[in-house]
């Protein structure tokens, strides 16, 4: 390997790394606004509860049944 040898990174790669330099706490803000949103505790009697009344769907949604 020569010593002038300098691993390529994309403009993506620099672009983040210069953004997590800028704001070190981007990952915490991230963090939280994915359980805001996301992370939620899951009720499996209600969820069992959607299953159960689903109706089934027609082969072809559009016609109307004879």
């Amino acid at each position: 390997m020569p010593f002038f040898w300098k691993p390529y990174q994309s403009d993506v790669t620099q672009f983040l790394e210069q953004l997590k330099a800028q704001r070190p706490s981007l990952e915490d803000e991230q963090k939280r606004g994915r359980a805001l949103l996301w992370d939620k505790p899951v009720d499996r009697d209600a969820q069992a509860d959607y299953r159960s009344a689903r109706v089934p769907q027609q082969p072809y949604v559009y016609q109307t049944k004879a």
